[in-house]
């Protein structure tokens, strides 16, 4: 093949790797000479160059529409980088300006990085938006952080009411229930978490916490047998419970075991009024039905009362 054919041929390369166009033009100005050679010896070096790109890529030039950057937000948030979605939020708005769906992004950021009262702030410019739940469900989150469990069951309920399908906000509400000293409140919110969503850990793990505060223990051993529940899971579920009916527990921070992804290191943190990562759940799904107990009786069990869902 001639020298001039072999130019030719580079042309859609340097169309596919932007990146490269350096060196591609110095190739040209050669004339192409010793081309096999100079593209063997750059072709790693620019394939790492086109991974370490990737990111920059698809933040970068790629993304030309508001929409395509808030995914780009929320995957990056998926992932727990709350510190560098920050900085995209930064960028996308300076491109295109302030959304409520921007707003919303920015203030669970802020919530995940330890930054309470500018996250309160940006929680309540949701307010009178389409994603207002989302800001009474971001304003009760940080209420649970602080303890004050009586003002997060009222703004997490103001969350549910506009938006009632929704599992994890359930699960939280139920949660924050408990911990207010509504016992009995926290049933329903509860059940319909795990029915809404039978797959989700934390709608398990709350349940569960139910189960054992109001002595149901055959079924919460029976829940978290069916789900697969680690044995760090149920120490910790038993232990949240046991603080919950010692004098003083509704008060008091409940101290659960940390997940293998943050080193085994306890944390002091509510079940659920905080992301959950518990391990060890299987894919089998369940959804238990309960009564409340008579007078603080464990109630009887049977295995039919676990019916199980499809996988």
């Amino acid at each position: 093949m001639k020298p001039s054919a072999l130019c030719m041929g580079l042309q859609p390369a340097r169309r596919v790797l932007a990146f490269a166009t350096a060196a591609a033009v110095s190739l040209s100005a050669a004339g192409c000479a010793g081309l096999k050679d100079q593209y063997a010896a750059s072709a790693d070096a620019q394939q790492r160059k086109a991974a370490e790109a990737a990111a920059d890529t698809k933040a970068g030039a790629s993304v030309d529409t508001q929409a395509t950057y808030l995914r780009l937000v929320e995957q990056m948030q998926k992932e727990d980088l709350w510190f560098a979605s920050l900085a995209h939020i930064d960028a996308l708005e300076q491109r295109w300006s302030v959304s409520p769906e921007s707003s919303r992004a920015r203030a669970e950021a802020l919530r995940q990085t330890g930054q309470a009262a500018a996250a309160e702030t940006a929680y309540k410019r949701l307010m009178g938006t389409p994603l207002e739940s989302a800001g009474y469900r971001g304003l009760g989150l940080l209420a649970g952080a602080r303890g004050n469990y009586a003002e997060a069951v009222q703004l997490l309920s103001q969350a549910q009411r506009r938006t009632p399908t929704d599992a994890l906000l359930l699960s939280d509400l139920g949660y924050a229930q408990l911990r207010a000293g509504q016992i009995d409140q926290a049933r329903l919110p509860l059940m319909q978490a795990l029915q809404l969503r039978p797959d989700s850990t934390q709608a398990q793990a709350n349940l569960a916490l139910y189960l054992e505060v109001t002595n149901q223990r055959d079924q919460a051993t029976a829940l978290m047998d069916a789900n697969r529940m680690s044995e760090t899971t149920r120490m910790a579920v038993r232990e949240a419970a046991q603080q919950l009916r010692a004098p003083g527990g509704l008060a008091a921070p409940i101290v659960a075991a940390a997940p293998a992804s943050t080193r085994g290191e306890p944390i002091v943190a509510p079940l659920a009024l905080k992301p959950s990562r518990w391990t060890g759940a299987g894919s089998t799904r369940t959804a238990i039905q309960t009564n409340p107990p008579a007078s603080n009786a464990e109630a009887p069990f049977s295995p039919n009362s676990i019916p199980r869902g499809t996988p």
